[in-house]
Formats: C-alpha cells, sequence, structure tokens
C-alpha cells in the first residue's frame, strides 16, 4: 500500500496532497494542467523533496519529515516513465533496456529481459535506436526500460498525451497486460477520463495542489 501525505512550495502553488493506495492497482491523478500531477509522483520517486509528510510503500518509509528520514531516489526502487519517453538517442533499443537492468543488483532483480520483450512485442526493435522508433514505440520501450529495474512501484507521467489517437489506441493494450500480469503498483497521472476508465481502479482528482476526491472511479461516472 502507498501511504503518500506532502507539502510543499513550488513558486505560487503550494501543494498539499495526502492519499492512499489502498486495493488499488493503479491509481490516477487526473486534473487539469498545473493541478501539481507531476509534482507529486516526483516527491514520491525523490527528484524533488517535500516541505513537510511522509511517503511510504508497503511498510518502507521513503520520506518523513519528522523523524528527518529522505530516502535516495536510487534505493526507493521506483520505475518511472515519463511523458516523451526519455530514451538515450545514442544507445540501440537493446542497449535502453539493458540500462535499467545495470540500475539494480541480479539479486534483485525479477523481472527478465525476454519476459519484457515479448509482453510489449519489442523484439523487432532491439536493434534500432531511439530516432528510427514511431512515439508508441518509444514509449514501449520507456515502460521496458523501467519494468526491468524490478521496481517496487511504478509512475507513469502522461504516457500517452503527446500521442495521436491512434498510437493511444496502440499502446493501451500493453499498459492493461502491465497493469494485469505484474504485481506492481502503479500511479499514473493523466488528465484523460478515458484513459483512467482504461487502465485505472483508482483515483485522486487534483486541483490547484489539493486533493479535490479520492477513491473508486465513480468519483468521475457523472462527468462522463
Amino acid at each position: 500500500m502507498l501511504l503518500a501525505h506532502m507539502r510543499k512550495k513550488l513558486g505560487r502553488l503550494e501543494i498539499d496532497v495526502a492519499f492512499q493506495s489502498e486495493k488499488a492497482r493503479v491509481i490516477a491523478l487526473y486534473g487539469p494542467s498545473g493541478a501539481g500531477k507531476t509534482s507529486v509522483i516526483s516527491m514520491i520517486a525523490g527528484l524533488i523533496r517535500p516541505d513537510s509528510g511522509s511517503i511510504r510503500l508497503n511498510g518502507a518509509v521513503f520520506y518523513d519529515s519528522d523523524k528527518k528520514t529522505n530516502m535516495v531516489p536510487e534505493k526507493r526502487r521506483i520505475g518511472y516513465v515519463f511523458q516523451d519517453g526519455k530514451l538515450f538517442p545514442h544507445l540501440t533499443v537493446k542497449s535502453n533496456l539493458e540500462y535499467g537492468m545495470k540500475l539494480i543488483s541480479r539479486s534483485d532483480r525479477k523481472v527478465g529481459f525476454d519476459e519484457v520483450v515479448s509482453l510489449l512485442g519489442i523484439e523487432q526493435l532491439l536493434g534500432r535506436r531511439p530516432g528510427k522508433l514511431s512515439g508508441g514505440e518509444k514509449q514501449r520501450v520507456a515502460i521496458g526500460r523501467a519494468l526491468l529495474t524490478s521496481p517496487r512501484l511504478l509512475l507513469m507521467d502522461e504516457p500517452l498525451a503527446s500521442l495521436d489517437s491512434s498510437r493511444k489506441n496502440e499502446l493501451m493494450p500493453f499498459i492493461k497486460k502491465l497493469r494485469d500480469q505484474y504485481q506492481i503498483p502503479i500511479v499514473y497521472v493523466t488528465h484523460s477520463q478515458e484513459e483512467i476508465f482504461a487502465v485505472a481502479d483508482g483515483v485522486v482528482v487534483m486541483e490547484a495542489g489539493r486533493v479535490k476526491s479520492s477513491g473508486n472511479l465513480d468519483l468521475l461516472r457523472g462527468d462522463k
């Protein structure tokens, strides 16, 4: 279970959020641009330090201002999928994927290379460089790289936002497979209700740095 309570002042935006994943496999952070969604997952990942609060995952304390605990990002074992993939352009797809594996020790590797390549259908891409990939292919590779770190938690920051509708439809089945096949909790940032209903089973609605509501997807039914 992910338990998060974070406060952070970022310019004019004051973030004060609290939520927990409970039994949700995929919890969506939903709200308009500027609501603070990406800042929240950056704090979970350890890329931004909160001003106060606490972040815990299955008993592991990532951050606790009262106890003066702030685990460094690499020890949190969190996979992060950015909106634009952020692949290394000078490396092949295979080398990009292996980079994720090399970040952790062999004893901590729970996800196999061949398994991920097969799941994401990227066998034919292994020898290519990112410049030769479509947007959807880049995102599949980015997801694979994150998975191969055998993460305790996967953060996905609007992974479909830069894609057209056909590419979104191409990638959605792979995110569903990811949700169903691995016992890895996911925090999925989006401003698309369509994506939430497709992949999530819990939602945190954010507005201006605050949690407006949280719970199951019924919260959004009236807005469809």
